[in-house]
Protein backbone atom coordinates (compact mmCIF):
# COMPACT_ATOMS: atom_id res chain seq x y z
CA UNK A 1 0.00 0.00 0.00
CA UNK A 2 1.17 3.52 -0.80
CA UNK A 3 1.86 5.48 2.37
CA UNK A 4 0.12 8.85 2.32
CA UNK A 5 1.74 11.64 4.33
CA UNK A 6 0.03 14.76 5.64
CA UNK A 7 2.76 16.55 7.53
CA UNK A 8 3.75 14.21 10.37
CA UNK A 9 0.55 12.18 9.99
CA UNK A 10 0.85 8.94 8.05
CA UNK A 11 -1.99 6.89 6.56
CA UNK A 12 -1.66 3.23 5.69
CA UNK A 13 -0.57 -0.17 6.95
CA UNK A 14 1.21 -0.10 10.28
CA UNK A 15 0.10 3.41 11.19
CA UNK A 16 -2.45 4.71 13.68
CA UNK A 17 -6.10 5.25 12.84
CA UNK A 18 -6.46 8.89 11.76
CA UNK A 19 -9.36 11.15 12.72
CA UNK A 20 -10.68 13.66 10.18
CA UNK A 21 -13.31 15.77 11.94
CA UNK A 22 -15.01 19.13 12.18
CA UNK A 23 -18.30 20.86 11.46
CA UNK A 24 -19.94 20.30 8.08
CA UNK A 25 -19.65 23.93 7.01
CA UNK A 26 -17.92 26.97 8.47
CA UNK A 27 -20.66 28.89 10.31
CA UNK A 28 -18.48 31.69 11.71
CA UNK A 29 -14.84 32.35 12.46
CA UNK A 30 -15.36 32.04 16.22
CA UNK A 31 -17.30 28.77 16.05
CA UNK A 32 -14.76 27.27 13.65
CA UNK A 33 -11.82 28.18 15.88
CA UNK A 34 -13.64 26.89 18.96
CA UNK A 35 -14.46 23.58 17.26
CA UNK A 36 -10.86 23.14 16.09
CA UNK A 37 -9.51 23.80 19.56
CA UNK A 38 -11.89 21.37 21.25
CA UNK A 39 -11.26 18.67 18.68
CA UNK A 40 -7.49 19.08 18.95
CA UNK A 41 -7.69 18.70 22.73
CA UNK A 42 -9.83 15.55 22.50
CA UNK A 43 -7.54 13.98 19.92
CA UNK A 44 -4.42 14.90 21.91
CA UNK A 45 -5.81 13.38 25.13
CA UNK A 46 -6.55 10.13 23.32
CA UNK A 47 -3.36 10.23 21.24
CA UNK A 48 -5.24 10.06 17.95
CA UNK A 49 -3.71 11.76 14.87
CA UNK A 50 -6.11 14.54 13.86
CA UNK A 51 -6.91 16.53 10.71
CA UNK A 52 -9.46 19.37 10.87
CA UNK A 53 -12.17 19.58 8.22
CA UNK A 54 -14.87 22.08 7.37
CA UNK A 55 -16.35 23.37 4.12
CA UNK A 56 -16.10 26.95 2.91
CA UNK A 57 -18.84 26.39 0.33
CA UNK A 58 -21.32 23.50 0.26
CA UNK A 59 -22.32 23.92 -3.37
CA UNK A 60 -24.28 20.65 -3.46
CA UNK A 61 -27.17 21.61 -1.16
CA UNK A 62 -30.61 20.36 -2.24
CA UNK A 63 -32.41 23.69 -1.81
CA UNK A 64 -31.34 27.08 -3.11
CA UNK A 65 -32.12 28.48 0.33
CA UNK A 66 -29.89 26.03 2.23
CA UNK A 67 -26.83 27.41 4.04
CA UNK A 68 -23.66 26.98 1.96
CA UNK A 69 -20.95 28.60 4.06
CA UNK A 70 -19.01 31.89 3.91
CA UNK A 71 -17.60 31.31 0.42
CA UNK A 72 -14.08 30.64 -0.75
CA UNK A 73 -12.36 33.95 0.14
CA UNK A 74 -13.64 34.32 3.70
CA UNK A 75 -13.71 30.57 4.25
CA UNK A 76 -10.06 30.07 3.33
CA UNK A 77 -9.08 33.00 5.54
CA UNK A 78 -10.78 31.27 8.48
CA UNK A 79 -9.22 27.89 7.71
CA UNK A 80 -5.80 29.54 7.46
CA UNK A 81 -6.32 30.99 10.95
CA UNK A 82 -7.21 27.52 12.25
CA UNK A 83 -4.10 26.08 10.63
CA UNK A 84 -1.84 28.79 12.02
CA UNK A 85 -3.28 28.96 15.54
CA UNK A 86 -3.60 25.24 16.22
CA UNK A 87 -0.88 23.87 13.92
CA UNK A 88 -3.38 21.46 12.36
CA UNK A 89 -3.55 19.98 8.86
CA UNK A 90 -6.68 21.13 7.02
CA UNK A 91 -9.10 19.34 4.69
CA UNK A 92 -11.89 20.94 2.69
CA UNK A 93 -13.78 20.23 -0.50
CA UNK A 94 -13.73 21.97 -3.86
CA UNK A 95 -16.60 22.03 -6.33
CA UNK A 96 -15.16 23.73 -9.41
CA UNK A 97 -11.79 23.91 -11.18
CA UNK A 98 -11.28 27.64 -10.57
CA UNK A 99 -11.34 27.10 -6.79
CA UNK A 100 -8.59 24.47 -6.77
CA UNK A 101 -5.49 26.67 -6.93
CA UNK A 102 -6.57 29.18 -4.25
CA UNK A 103 -7.71 26.30 -2.03
CA UNK A 104 -4.36 24.56 -2.47
CA UNK A 105 -2.62 27.58 -0.91
CA UNK A 106 -4.27 26.71 2.42
CA UNK A 107 -5.44 23.09 2.35
CA UNK A 108 -3.30 20.07 3.09
CA UNK A 109 -5.91 17.71 1.66
CA UNK A 110 -8.16 18.64 -1.26
CA UNK A 111 -11.39 16.69 -1.16
CA UNK A 112 -13.44 15.75 -4.20
CA UNK A 113 -17.11 15.52 -3.13
CA UNK A 114 -19.00 12.28 -3.75
CA UNK A 115 -21.36 13.90 -6.25
CA UNK A 116 -18.35 15.09 -8.30
CA UNK A 117 -16.11 12.03 -8.09
CA UNK A 118 -16.33 11.44 -11.86
CA UNK A 119 -15.59 15.06 -12.86
CA UNK A 120 -12.34 14.54 -14.73
CA UNK A 121 -11.24 18.19 -15.02
CA UNK A 122 -11.81 18.79 -11.30
CA UNK A 123 -9.91 15.65 -10.29
CA UNK A 124 -6.97 16.42 -12.57
CA UNK A 125 -6.77 20.02 -11.35
CA UNK A 126 -6.65 18.81 -7.74
CA UNK A 127 -4.07 16.13 -8.58
CA UNK A 128 -1.76 18.60 -10.34
CA UNK A 129 -1.40 20.68 -7.17
CA UNK A 130 0.64 17.86 -5.65
CA UNK A 131 -1.54 17.95 -2.54
CA UNK A 132 -3.09 14.86 -1.00
CA UNK A 133 -6.40 14.23 -2.81
CA UNK A 134 -9.26 12.62 -0.91
CA UNK A 135 -11.87 11.21 -3.28
CA UNK A 136 -15.25 10.40 -1.82
CA UNK A 137 -16.87 7.44 -3.53
CA UNK A 138 -20.16 8.51 -5.08
CA UNK A 139 -23.30 7.03 -3.56
CA UNK A 140 -24.11 5.84 -7.09
CA UNK A 141 -20.86 3.89 -7.63
CA UNK A 142 -19.72 0.37 -6.86
CA UNK A 143 -16.38 0.21 -5.00
CA UNK A 144 -14.58 -1.22 -8.05
CA UNK A 145 -15.68 1.84 -10.04
CA UNK A 146 -13.17 3.87 -8.01
CA UNK A 147 -10.14 2.32 -9.73
CA UNK A 148 -10.47 4.35 -12.98
CA UNK A 149 -10.88 7.49 -10.86
CA UNK A 150 -7.69 6.67 -8.95
CA UNK A 151 -5.97 6.26 -12.32
CA UNK A 152 -6.98 9.83 -13.22
CA UNK A 153 -5.09 11.17 -10.20
CA UNK A 154 -2.11 8.94 -10.91
CA UNK A 155 -2.03 10.17 -14.53
CA UNK A 156 -1.10 13.61 -13.17
CA UNK A 157 1.88 12.10 -11.34
CA UNK A 158 0.20 12.21 -7.92
CA UNK A 159 0.11 9.11 -5.73
CA UNK A 160 -0.92 10.89 -2.54
CA UNK A 161 -4.48 9.56 -2.65
CA UNK A 162 -7.12 8.77 -0.05
CA UNK A 163 -10.44 7.08 -0.83
CA UNK A 164 -13.50 7.63 1.32
CA UNK A 165 -16.51 5.35 1.68
CA UNK A 166 -19.71 7.22 2.55
CA UNK A 167 -22.50 4.77 1.85
CA UNK A 168 -24.38 3.69 -1.24
CA UNK A 169 -27.86 4.65 -2.42
CA UNK A 170 -30.43 2.20 -1.12
CA UNK A 171 -33.75 3.13 -2.71
CA UNK A 172 -35.09 6.64 -2.30
CA UNK A 173 -33.79 8.92 0.49
CA UNK A 174 -31.64 6.25 2.09
CA UNK A 175 -28.04 5.03 2.23
CA UNK A 176 -26.51 1.75 3.32
CA UNK A 177 -22.89 0.78 3.98
CA UNK A 178 -21.42 -2.30 2.34
CA UNK A 179 -18.30 -2.91 4.42
CA UNK A 180 -16.86 -5.12 1.69
CA UNK A 181 -16.08 -1.87 -0.12
CA UNK A 182 -13.39 -1.01 2.45
CA UNK A 183 -11.43 -4.16 1.59
CA UNK A 184 -12.11 -3.88 -2.14
CA UNK A 185 -10.88 -0.28 -2.33
CA UNK A 186 -7.87 -0.89 -0.06
CA UNK A 187 -6.77 -3.51 -2.58
CA UNK A 188 -6.25 -0.66 -5.06
CA UNK A 189 -3.18 0.24 -3.00
CA UNK A 190 -4.31 3.37 -1.16
CA UNK A 191 -5.60 4.11 2.36
CA UNK A 192 -9.37 4.07 2.83
CA UNK A 193 -11.35 6.37 5.12
CA UNK A 194 -14.82 5.64 6.47
CA UNK A 195 -17.20 8.61 6.61
CA UNK A 196 -19.59 7.49 9.34
CA UNK A 197 -21.70 10.63 9.62
CA UNK A 198 -22.54 11.00 5.93
CA UNK A 199 -23.25 7.27 5.76
CA UNK A 200 -26.26 7.80 8.07
CA UNK A 201 -27.57 10.69 5.98
CA UNK A 202 -31.07 10.46 4.50
CA UNK A 203 -30.59 12.42 1.23
CA UNK A 204 -33.53 14.74 0.69
CA UNK A 205 -35.26 12.96 3.54
CA UNK A 206 -36.81 16.13 4.93
CA UNK A 207 -38.21 17.45 1.68
CA UNK A 208 -36.08 20.53 1.08
CA UNK A 209 -33.05 19.17 2.92
CA UNK A 210 -31.45 15.92 4.03
CA UNK A 211 -32.21 14.06 7.24
CA UNK A 212 -30.07 11.64 9.19
CA UNK A 213 -29.92 8.85 11.75
CA UNK A 214 -27.10 9.71 14.14
CA UNK A 215 -28.01 6.82 16.43
CA UNK A 216 -26.17 4.56 14.00
CA UNK A 217 -22.90 6.55 13.77
CA UNK A 218 -21.25 4.73 16.68
CA UNK A 219 -22.11 1.23 15.51
CA UNK A 220 -21.06 1.86 11.94
CA UNK A 221 -17.80 3.46 13.07
CA UNK A 222 -16.94 0.51 15.30
CA UNK A 223 -17.79 -1.92 12.51
CA UNK A 224 -15.65 -0.03 9.97
CA UNK A 225 -12.61 0.00 12.26
CA UNK A 226 -13.09 -3.69 13.03
CA UNK A 227 -13.43 -4.50 9.33
CA UNK A 228 -10.37 -2.45 8.46
CA UNK A 229 -10.05 1.23 7.57
CA UNK A 230 -7.21 3.71 7.86
CA UNK A 231 -9.18 6.65 9.19
CA UNK A 232 -12.57 7.88 10.35
CA UNK A 233 -14.29 10.95 8.91
CA UNK A 234 -16.78 12.40 11.38
CA UNK A 235 -18.69 15.66 11.27
CA UNK A 236 -18.92 17.17 14.74
CA UNK A 237 -20.78 20.19 16.12
CA UNK A 238 -21.23 21.69 19.59
CA UNK A 239 -25.00 21.44 19.16
CA UNK A 240 -26.05 19.52 16.02
CA UNK A 241 -29.70 20.47 16.53
CA UNK A 242 -28.95 24.09 15.66
CA UNK A 243 -26.24 23.45 13.04
CA UNK A 244 -26.74 25.38 9.80
CA UNK A 245 -25.81 22.41 7.63
CA UNK A 246 -26.16 18.61 8.03
CA UNK A 247 -27.11 18.82 11.70
CA UNK A 248 -29.26 15.70 11.34
CA UNK A 249 -26.22 13.49 10.80
CA UNK A 250 -23.58 15.19 12.98
CA UNK A 251 -22.48 14.16 16.48
CA UNK A 252 -21.41 16.34 19.41
CA UNK A 253 -18.02 16.53 21.14
CA UNK A 254 -18.94 14.25 24.04
CA UNK A 255 -20.19 11.57 21.66
CA UNK A 256 -16.99 11.88 19.65
CA UNK A 257 -14.76 11.40 22.67
CA UNK A 258 -16.58 8.27 23.81
CA UNK A 259 -16.55 6.87 20.28
CA UNK A 260 -12.82 7.46 19.86
CA UNK A 261 -12.11 5.57 23.09
CA UNK A 262 -14.06 2.61 21.74
CA UNK A 263 -12.58 2.51 18.24
CA UNK A 264 -9.07 2.93 19.60
CA UNK A 265 -9.54 -0.25 21.68
CA UNK A 266 -10.88 -2.07 18.63
CA UNK A 267 -7.89 -0.93 16.57
CA UNK A 268 -5.47 -2.06 19.29
CA UNK A 269 -7.20 -5.44 19.50
CA UNK A 270 -6.63 -5.98 15.80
Amino acid sequence: MHQVNVGKIKFGDGHSLVLIAGPCAIESESSCLEAAGRLKNIAARLEVPFIFKSSFDKANRLSVGSYRGPGIKKGLEILKKVKTKFKLPILSDVHCVKDVLPAAQVLDIIQIPAFLCRQTDLILAAARTGKVVNIKKGQFLAPWDMLPIIKKVESAGNKQILITERGASFGYNNLVTDFRSLAIMRNFGYPVIYDATHSVQLPGGQGGCSGGQTEFVGGLSRAAVAFGCDGLFLEVHANPKIALCDGANMINFKELEELLKQVKKIRQAL
